[in-house]
């Protein structure tokens, strides 16, 4: 079986979010499960010079005119993963970060950026490389989705099955309706039962409409988005596509080669369940490399963006109490300044105890897992979550709110639970800081217990969420799509 991934970045060679771990994660678990994969970038500095090897396939142009040239080669830093590269220097050859210039503002042709993509991704499935053609063309999130329309709408549509995976539904990639025949679109495209989104045209929604099959990162976030609440104004498609038995939800997965506490060099001293004392030396590393006291309390870390959905302004507001309880923390992230200037100043009040690092250093991140007892997510929403998997598998107990993939994988220290041996963490459910106290107040009482701490610990770093299954759940539904 023939697989085209479609992303806009793959770790380790470009990542601003999951996205990218699951971009760099999944076309290997397919390939060790015997799909022939392979991947489509855009031409982003980082992507092209990752790309060894690399020969011309073909040249051709955008729907507007522009020229572009198809790539292909490997990437080293993916075990030689076959890999197409969009060329076009004058869409991706830019500073700032893949979707935004240095000041943070979103670049005006995105719209043209990511239609390139998927554009190239079509004509892939209608043959552009004679000698290799997918049988099934998988994208994911809005970067990607414009595919599935260039797709449908193909004069001689290929037989290929399409599949689009949804990361994260609030960003839907809308662009003004005028550029619609600019993208090469027909005008039967711009309806609600096309690409129409109040007015706009919603690149999400190509995905969502076109697709033969949409999948969400988690089963739990795939019943959420049919709901008003959390449906982003899409909800009653989505309802409709869940009725039909094209909506489904496949939890993400870890990579294990990359999160692994035993093997990993990233981290002050290796551990595993068996062996704990390395994690007590990280605990106390990372205290020393924040600035922090050596204090006997919990230490909760958190990698994130810093933003409300992540519900950093829960954290924000329950950090005195946090604090006064003899607990630390450490942040690392960046995002919303009033909620970075927040936790500054609370570091600032609160040296011994309160540590923030802004940006994003995935060594660093490493180190927060391997040396927290806590890995907090307490997330107004949540798609599927990678950190609290992270938090798992490094014995950082996370402690969420029971929303998306989050509540499809912690299961809350309850005394049933515990009792029944089944606790790895601390939920909640209202997005309310009485809510989350009560959590906090959860993971303060246990950590006073420590002999039920590293039981919970050890029962957490034993949970299995790697990428074989989902890609034996994904190969599965290529084969009921008839690929």
């Amino acid at each position: 079986m023939r697989v085209l991934q479609v992303s806009a970045e793959i770790f380790p060679l470009l990542k601003t979010g999951g996205l990218a771990d699951v971009a760099g994660a999944l076309p290997g678990a397919l390939a060790r499960a015997g799909a022939e994969v392979r991947v489509l970038l855009p031409g982003f500095p980082a992507l092209r010079e990752g790309l060894s090897d690399a020969a011309t396939v073909a040249e051709f142009h955008a729907p507007w005119g522009e020229p572009a040239r198809l790539l292909f080669g490997r990437l080293a830093a993916l075990d030689g993963l076959p890999a197409y590269v969009v060329e076009a220097p004058a869409l991706y050859d830019r500073p700032g970060n893949p979707y935004q210039d240095e000041r943070g503002h979103p670049y005006a042709d995105n719209h043209r950026r990511f239609a390139l993509l998927g554009f190239a991704a079509a004509r892939l499935a209608e043959g552009l490389d004679p000698w290799w053609t997918p049988g099934v063309v998988h994208s994911h999130d809005w970067h990607a989705a414009l595919v599935n329309a260039y797709l449908a709408f193909s004069p001689h549509r290929p037989p290929v099955r399409t599949v689009y995976t949804v990361h994260n539904l609030a960003y839907q990639g809308l662009c003004g309706a005028r550029h619609l025949h600019e993208l090469g679109l027909p005008g039967q495209a711009f309806a609600v039962e096309g690409l129409e989104f109040h007015g706009q045209l919603s690149f999400m929604k190509a995905g969502l409409f076109y697709a033969d099959h949409v999948t969400t990162v988690s089963p739990t976030y795939a019943h959420e988005i049919q709901t008003p609440q959390q449906g982003c104004g899409l909800h009653g498609l989505l309802r409709r596509r869940a009725a039909g038995g094209s909506l489904s939800g496949i939890l993400n997965g870890v990579d294990q080669r990359v999160w692994d506490p035993a093997a990993d060099a990233l981290i002050a001293r290796r551990f595993d369940a068996a062996k704990l004392v390395g994690k007590a030396h990280c605990r106390t590393a990372l205290q020393k490399e924040m600035g922090l006291e050596q204090r006997p309390g919990p230490l909760f870390g958190m990698v994130s963006r810093l933003a409300e959905q992540k519900g950093l302004p829960l954290l924000v507001a329950l950090l005195p109490e946090l604090v006064a309880r003899g607990g630390q923390l450490v942040t690392l992230g960046s995002g919303d300044p009033g909620i970075e200037a927040a936790l500054r100043e609370a570091a600032a009040a609160h040296p011994e105890a309160v540590a923030i690092r802004v940006g994003y250093d995935e060594a660093l991140a490493h180190r927060i897992f391997a040396g927290s007892d806590v890995t907090l997510v307490p997330s107004l929403y949540e798609p599927c979550g990678l950190t609290q998997l992270y938090g798992l598998r490094y014995g950082s107990l996370p402690l969420v709110r029971r929303v998306g993939g989050l509540a499809d994988t912690v299961v809350d220290c309850t005394l049933e639970d515990l009792v029944e041996e089944k606790s790895t963490g601390f939920v909640f459910d209202a997005f309310d800081t009485g809510d989350m106290r009560r959590a906090l107040r959860r993971a303060f009482a246990l950590f006073a217990r420590q002999t039920d701490w590293k039981a919970v610990q050890r029962r957490a770093m034993a949970q299995h969420f790697g990428w074989d299954d989902a890609a034996e759940q994904y190969l599965a539904l290529y084969r009921s799509l008839g690929a």
